[in-house]
């Protein structure tokens, strides 16, 4: 019999927008390989089947289960938004906003009509940089369109971590294109290709702005040697998920004394801040490293690097010879993708972006029920009470320490689906066929939205995701769980398919983001979202014993090539995917207990038991191909492990999954010492 050939992906010419969903079961039996032994590599035995035939489609970095729902969901956001760009009358304001919004962006016409023309504003304020003394007055400038860090520097607004209950402003450590400081100092020959690839594309960059070539190499091999000091002054990304070494506050005196050149009281002036006191400086050592190099650099070079920032940020919104020049780089040499997106898959992710809670309004009174709602919340309550129960239990924590955690889980509050309350989107002005207009505007209204929240009460039913967003968060200051309607859709959440897998997959999702409330980063909060240390010496070592269990089994593992995962940089969600996947077992085992009769009735379904669908059901929200110019940059940046890792890593250290699959020891699958924090 001839072997079944993957399915082709639809080309730009023959996609459309959807007006439904398709199916995918939450145990989709046609995604495993029933060849592999479980026992031996449990990922493929449970993803082999969609490996081979989900190839990554030429405009992804990557592929995987996530993905593809992703893309699900924004092809049936393209339909709704089509359709309002369409309509010119029957629409209220945001539907307006965001019709106006998306037809503005797929009039690829007028933006190659306009060419360069959106950087001339920008091009004339860093013009006018004649010394450092103009350095305060020209940053404000592109940061009232732009807000990029690239700049040198960000500055926003969040949660002091010693009072989660006050907003106050951020300073925190900017000026790099490339994907993380370790990029500019590895030593192996790709990374010395990539940056010497990084190097041409900055000069090509210069010549479309009609630099001569020569001049504009000059011009790049300045913008890299200015970025290589910045990234030698920045932390690592380990130490950055660790918040002592993120918490630095400073009045505005203090925040001068690092950069004595640079006047920041003109700046927030410039800014419409200037009665802002208090500051929490991420990284000073950055801040002082930025203002030598302030001090030391001629104005000539300064406008050299603006320059480039500036368009490297906006080439994405410029006409083709700009955008295609920034995805060569930045897709196709960083991560190994093979041709553009779809401008309609480019768009709706502006918009959700830019009012993702007004596309999500649309979303959510289309594709999330109450019923899924309440559904997802019983679910998300169960695991709760499997964590008290497991926290209870545990026979290394005294019981002062677990006082304190069960305080902080009971006040852990969870949102599900869609805020109780839509962001208002009235100060925002879209225009149509104004794009590159509508996207600066965005950020204007983005930046002072930031802003405006320093000083006023903490508004904690805030969220970060918006709601078609296939991903899920904790958040340590607020202390709540957020998932969003996009993720709670099949195969993830699947209301068709029996409790097993939907309690591996969505469950074990649900302890993994309850679980970061207690992992090596969130455990240094406490109830009220404060950085607080509530644990006893004696507690903490031990956990970071158990957590050290983890770093060494992880920091085994090959991402590609000779690169082993970076397991200090994935502990957090190691721990959480663990744990997550404990707490989904014992909130699934409850629902059983309660309801015998459905046990007895899901026994036998596909050919497995309902213990073994619980783990193929967990496994398969992690199928995944990707690519390796893709999996060499998450190595350095993505503080999750790769997906057969979050698969295996796992089952070795379940019992429970041996004796689903009556694993022996000495096979693959079964760890002599088993790795458990919580």
């Amino acid at each position: 019999m001839a072997a079944a050939q993957a399915p082709a992906a639809p080309t730009a010419a023959t996609e459309r927008p959807a007006t439904s969903f398709p199916y995918t079961p939450g145990l989709d039996v046609s995604s495993m390989d029933r060849n592999a032994d479980p026992c031996v590599d449990f990922y493929q035995y449970a993803c082999g089947g969609w490996m081979k035939n989900n190839p990554i489609p030429a405009d992804q970095a990557r592929w995987s289960v996530y993905g593809k729902l992703a893309q699900d969901n924004r092809r049936y956001l393209w339909g709704i938004l089509e359709d309002l760009a369409k309509r010119q009358d029957g629409r209220n304001a945001n539907q307006q906003k965001i019709g106006d919004y998306f037809g503005a962006c797929m009039d690829e016409r007028a933006i190659e009509a306009r060419g360069a023309a959106p950087l001339q504003p920008y091009f004339d304020a860093i013009a006018t940089l004649h010394s450092n003394r103009d350095l305060p007055r020209v940053l404000a400038r592109l940061k009232l369109g732009l807000d990029d860090p690239g700049l040198f520097f960000g500055l926003t607004s969040s949660q002091d971590y010693a009072d989660s209950s006050r907003v106050i402003a951020f300073a925190y450590a900017g000026g790099l294109g490339l994907p993380d400081r370790d990029a500019y100092f590895k030593t192996d020959a790709k990374s010395k290709e990539i940056r010497a690839k990084y190097v041409t594309h900055i000069a090509n960059t210069f010549r479309l702005l009609g630099d001569a070539p020569a001049q504009a190499q000059r011009n790049a091999a300045r913008v890299m040697q200015m970025e290589t000091m910045l990234a030698k002054a920045s932390l690592s990304a380990v130490d950055k998920r660790d918040p002592y070494k993120l918490f630095h506050k400073v009045d505005a005196r203090g925040l001068q004394a690092l950069t004595p050149g640079f006047d920041w009281h003109a700046y927030l002036g410039a800014l419409g801040q200037g009665g802002l006191t208090t500051f929490n400086v991420t990284e000073p050592a950055f801040f002082k490293a930025l203002g030598k190099m302030w001090k030391t650099s001629d104005a000539d070079a300064m406008r050299t690097y603006l320059r480039w920032h500036v368009a490297r940020t906006m080439s994405p919104v410029l006409a083709s010879n700009f955008d295609n020049e920034h995805f060569d780089f930045f897709s196709r040499t960083l991560r190994g993708v093979q041709q553009q997106q779809p401008r309609w898959k480019r768009c709706v992710g502006l918009v959700d972006r830019q009012l993702g809670e007004a596309l999500g309004q649309e979303f959510v009174s289309r594709a999330f029920s109450p019923q899924l709602k309440e559904k997802a919340l019983h679910m998300t309550r169960q695991i709760e009470d499997a964590m008290k129960r497991d926290i209870e239990e545990l026979d290394w924590m005294s019981a002062e320490t677990k006082q304190q955690a069960l305080t902080k889980l009971a006040a852990i509050v969870n949102k599900i689906g869609y805020p109780d309350k839509w962001r208002d989107y009235g100060a925002y002005v879209v225009k149509p066929g104004d794009f590159a207009g509508n996207v600066e505007r965005g950020n204007r209204f983005e930046m002072q939205r930031q802003f405006a929240k320093i000083g006023k009460p903490l508004d904690r039913s805030e969220w970060s995701m918006t709601p078609p967003t296939v991903n899920a968060y904790f958040d340590p200051q607020m202390n709540d769980i957020n998932f969003p309607a996009g993720v709670l859709q099949p195969p993830l959440f699947d209301p068709r398919m029996d409790d097993a897998p939907n309690y591996g997959n969505t469950g074990g999702t649900i302890g993994h983001e309850l679980t970061h409330a207690f992992d090596d980063e969130g455990r240094q909060f406490d109830a009220n979202g404060n950085l607080k240390d509530w644990w006893t010496k004696k507690d903490a070592k031990a956990f970071e014993e158990r957590a050290q269990c983890i770093v060494d089994q992880y920091a085994q593992y090959t991402v590609v090539d000779d690169i082993k995962i970076n397991s200090k940089l994935t502990l957090g969600e190691d721990v959480a995917d663990l744990g997550g996947l404990i707490l989904g077992w014992m909130a699934w085992q409850t629902e059983m207990a309660a309801m015998p009769q459905k046990a007895q009735l899901e026994s036998g379904r596909d050919g497995f038991t309902p213990e073994q669908r619980f783990f193929i059901g967990y496994a398969q929200w992690a199928c995944e191909n990707d690519r390796p110019e893709n999996l060499r940059v998450s190595a350095m940046t993505n503080p999750h492990s790769p997906g057969r890792y979050r698969v295996n890593g796992l089952m070795v250290n379940m019992p429970q999954f041996q004796q689903a699959f009556q694993c022996k020891a000495g096979q693959p699958m079964v760890k002599e010492t088993r790795c458990r924090v919580w």
